[in-house]
């Protein structure tokens, strides 16, 4: 491969593209001899003849629109890129953050309310995944930021994340099962019942599945879902015990309760997490600050 300095390809599309040594200087400011000089320097680099020069008129060779043809897409594609980077600038940058549906309704609507006032002019991309697919999402680059459940096994090395909430799930039911509400079941107790949580592609399935497991306990929902709102509907009209984040049903109404275990459910936590491989913007920089102190 031939080392070749940028500039001189770009001084070679400037003269391709005028066909006129004077004026790619004036376009490039810089002297006609040193167009000359980097033409020249190109053509010996390449060992081809790029121009064929008359006092009349410059032409492009063979080899130099072949060269062109090649030339022309990059440096469109150079130019699109800075002036994306330059209208960033201007109009207030870009942030992805990736999250669940549940996350972004009950916990990160007040951030992004915040981040928005303090820059209007901002693009927001918000993600919507599991927090297991979320840490893909960022591992990929396709993601500036995630929040996040957490322990979460796709988060391993380059991301690094910042702890901003504790919260404990709980299992809740319905008037059908009001029968319970005063009792305290075990976990072999609670597998006598109809069972409504996430789906298997969520952090929230692998924890209770661990969590039964640990008690030597197999678990065989009756109801697997993707939405903890969902849960809560049917656990409302009797359909099973949902197990749901207790950040879910703060406001609940008085026809859903919190159903008490004799073994106690580890405490989980969300977390904000990038990847350390790739910089962060201005902008999500800003956004991941607003949690650097906020952990509870």
């Amino acid at each position: 491969m031939i080392d070749i300095n940028y500039e001189l390809y770009k001084v070679f599309y400037h003269v391709a593209s005028t066909l006129n040594f004077s004026e790619a200087s004036k376009q490039l400011f810089i002297s006609q001899s040193a167009v000359s000089q980097s033409i020249k320097t190109l053509e010996r680099k390449l060992d081809q003849v790029l121009f064929i020069r008359s006092t009349k008129k410059v032409q492009l060779t063979p080899e130099g629109e072949i060269l062109m043809r090649h030339i022309e897409p990059a440096m469109n594609l150079i130019q699109r890129g800075e002036a994306q980077l330059l209208d960033a600038a201007s109009t207030g940058g870009q942030i992805r953050i990736g999250a669940s549906d549940t996350i972004c309704r009950y916990f990160l609507i007040p951030y992004l309310e915040r981040f928005h006032k303090t820059f209007p002019n901002a693009h927001i991309k918000v993600i919507n995944q599991t927090s297991l697919k979320c840490a893909e999402l960022l591992k990929s680059g396709l993601v500036d930021l995630i929040v996040v459940n957490h322990p979460n096994r796709y988060l391993g090395t380059g991301a690094s994340s910042v702890r901003i909430k504790k919260f404990r799930d709980v299992f809740i039911a319905g008037e059908p099962f009001m029968e319970l509400k005063d009792s305290r079941l075990t976990f072999r107790q609670l597998t006598r019942y109809p069972i409504l949580m996430l789906d298997k592609n969520s952090t929230t399935n692998e924890f209770l599945h661990q969590v039964f497991q640990q008690h030597h306990l197999d678990l065989v929902p009756e109801i697997e879902l993707t939405s903890n709102d969902l849960l809560v509907d049917l656990a409302r009209i009797g359909l099973g015990i949902a197990f749901v984040p207790d950040y879910c049903i703060k406001n609940a109404e008085n026809d859903i309760f919190i159903l008490e275990t004799k073994e106690e459910i580890p405490e989980r936590e969300l977390v904000i997490a990038y990847n350390e491989l790739l910089p962060l913007s201005r902008v999500a920089m800003e956004f991941l600050s607003y949690f650097q102190n906020s952990s509870s």
